[in-house]
């Protein structure tokens, strides 16, 4: 995992973006497309506003609305361990243990939109993820303030504060990357209002247990 292209982002606690390998982004848009008519779907607990979210992979405890299930290959699965595990050693969290929870697919057409939320999987404690598969060619007319665009942005709200905090973050977002944060962070997706466009992402979520105490100061 030396060669990763990645970049640290602070906003009190840590963002890291990683670009996705072509053939792992490759993979992931041809599972979903090939296999969509019989993927389960996830927005029955989720609360984006969103009416295309299908689940990919779930491995937490068997529910009414979801059960256990995996549409990733070998190869996928082990690529999101190997970037959960960096970033935690990068951040140089001691004694943990992952497991990867729950993984899907939104397809965001016009008008919809995800409001501030955070996540969590079996544990209160873990990785939110988000990959950027597909996006619009354009997100349609900003009714206002055009030259500060907002349509389709995804922002990341911290929790630092005071003077030259940096308390939020709006990426320039690309196709292929994947951004991994805390459960708490919260986040938020903007609707947009391009007709025949969609916004298609992955989210992610991976349970972390470990103990805060004995990482409090780690180096």
């Amino acid at each position: 995992m030396d060669t990763l292209n990645f970049k640290p982002i602070f906003l009190g606690q840590c963002i890291i973006r990683y670009q996705v390998p072509l053939d792992i982004f490759t993979s992931i848009n041809t599972i979903y497309e090939n296999n969509v008519h019989k993927l389960k779907p996830a927005n029955v607990q989720l609360v984006g506003k969103i009416e295309k979210e299908y689940s990919l992979f779930y491995q937490g405890k068997d529910q009414t609305k979801m059960k256990n299930h995996n549409f990733l290959p070998k190869n996928v699965y082990q690529w999101f361990m190997d970037i959960y595990h960096h970033y935690l050693d990068w951040n140089k969290i001691q004694n943990y243990k992952i497991n990867l929870n729950s993984v899907w697919v939104n397809e965001m057409k016009q008008h919809e939109y995800n409001p501030v939320h955070v996540h969590q999987g079996t544990l209160y404690t873990g990785l939110s993820s988000v990959m950027i598969l597909k996006l619009p060619k354009n997100y349609g007319v900003e009714y206002s303030a055009s030259d500060k665009p907002q349509n389709g942005k995804l922002q990341l709200l911290g929790s630092a504060s005071g003077q030259f905090s940096k308390v939020d973050y709006q990426p320039n977002l690309k196709e292929r990357d994947f951004y991994v944060f805390p459960y708490d962070m919260r986040h938020t997706v903007y609707p947009f209002n391009s007709t025949d466009e969609v916004r298609r992402t992955l989210a992610a979520n991976c349970d972390v247990d470990y103990n805060p105490i004995i990482n409090r100061g780690a180096e």
